[in-house]
This record gives structure tokens, C-alpha cells and sequence, in this order.
């Protein structure tokens, strides 16, 4: 699961990016409880296609991205029928080497898509915001790497480079460190009505 939203509403700049993180993070949340329900299939597809318009809405229409989502749905598909339906063996065999297949498309629609990602400009901005952007760069970028797989139960930290800079995510915080060995604490806030937005403080909190 990626970064934990802070309760309750906020005041600040909110993010696109930060919105969309929010967006892909709520859709793998809620496949994790109904996602292999056969009789959810209504609310799955419309997840899916909501998610494909906050992805449009942050970066421009993807269409790495949508046949992502739709990998993802058309596996909890097969997920189901092997799970729910007599097949014979031979047709059980079949759809796992699909699924095997669904996977490697999935793996370089993943790479596409983070290059998109990697695409949202960061130059040209005070510290504070460049600093926030490389964080929504790095956060999206592993929730992108996370699309799809299982969660990882042992909430152990993940990290991911940003040009020079290193982004880990841990659970309900996440922080940016510098070139030069600073660190930024980074949260995510919302603004209700208007999207997720991201703050992070420098070192001291200054």
C-alpha cells in the first residue's frame, strides 16, 4: 500500500500528481477487499475507468496507462474463473500461460508510464516545491511499480532515485534526501472538493 493520507481537511496547493497518487493508491485499497468478488465486477469496472480519467485529468490521457488498468482487471477476471469454475485442466493451463503473458505486458506498460511520470517538470521552482515535485515523482513512480502486485505486509520502506535525489515511502510518511545529505519530511494533505495536495519541510522544519 503507498502513503497513507492524513485525516481530515487542509489548506494548501494541491497536486495533480499528489491527486492521482491518491487515486491509484485508493483503487489498489479497494481491489485488495473485493477485487476477487465475481459479483463486485460493476463496481471494479467503474474503479478502472474513474482511475483512467484522474490519470487523464493529472498527465494528459495515457493509453500505456488504461491498457494497465485493464490488465489488472482482465487478471482478477481470470483470477475468479480459476477459482469459482470447474475447468478442465488443460484449459486452467491455458489461462495461466495468458496470465504469464498479462504480466510482461504489464511490466513494460509500467516502464512506459513511469517516463510519463518522469516527464512532470521539476526545474525552475523554488526549493521547497522542486523538492515536493521530485517527491510526487518518486511516490508515483513506486505506486506505479506496485500497480497490480501484492502489498507489502512487512511495511518495510521503499526507495526509488530521482535524478540525484533518493525518495522513500514508509507507510504514512515519506521523505526526499538531497545530494547533499539533507532530508525532507514529506505528507500528504487533503483539500476537501478540490484534490490531495503534498507538503515537505526541510531539515529543522524551517
Amino acid at each position: 500500500m503507498g502513503l497513507v493520507l492524513l485525516s481530515g481537511c487542509a489548506t494548501g496547493q494541491v497536486s495533480p500528481g499528489v491527486t492521482l497518487l491518491a487515486g491509484i493508491n485508493h483503487y489498489q485499497g479497494e481491489m485488495e477487499v473485493f477485487g476477487l468478488r465475481s459479483e463486485r465486477w460493476p463496481e471494479r469496472q467503474r474503479m478502472g475507468d474513474f482511475l483512467k480519467l484522474t490519470f487523464a485529468a493529472a498527465l494528459g490521457r495515457s493509453a500505456e496507462f488504461n491498457r494497465l488498468v485493464d490488465l489488472d482487471q482482465r487478471k482478477r477476471e481470470f483470477m475468479i474463473a480459476v477459482r469459482d469454475s470447474p475447468l478442465p485442466a488443460e484449459r486452467v493451463k491455458e489461462m495461466q500461460g495468458e496470465f504469464s503473458k498479462m504480466n510482461e505486458e504489464m511490466s513494460g506498460l509500467k516502464a512506459a508510464v513511469k517516463r510519463q511520470i518522469a516527464a512532470i517538470p521539476v526545474t525552475g521552482e523554488e526549493p521547497k516545491r522542486r523538492i515536493e515535485a521530485i517527491a510526487t515523482i518518486g511516490l508515483l513512480t513506486m505506486a506505479i511499480d506496485g500497480f497490480s502486485s501484492p502489498s507489502n505486509p512487512s511495511g518495510a520502506a521503499a526507495v526509488t532515485k530521482v535524478g540525484p535525489y533518493a525518495v522513500t515511502e514508509m507507510g504514512d510518511r515519506a521523505s526526499v534526501q538531497t545530494p547533499e545529505g539533507q532530508t525532507y519530511r514529506c505528507s500528504t494533505f487533503v483539500v476537501e472538493d478540490e484534490g490531495v495536495g503534498v507538503n515537505c519541510e526541510p531539515p529543522g522544519g524551517k
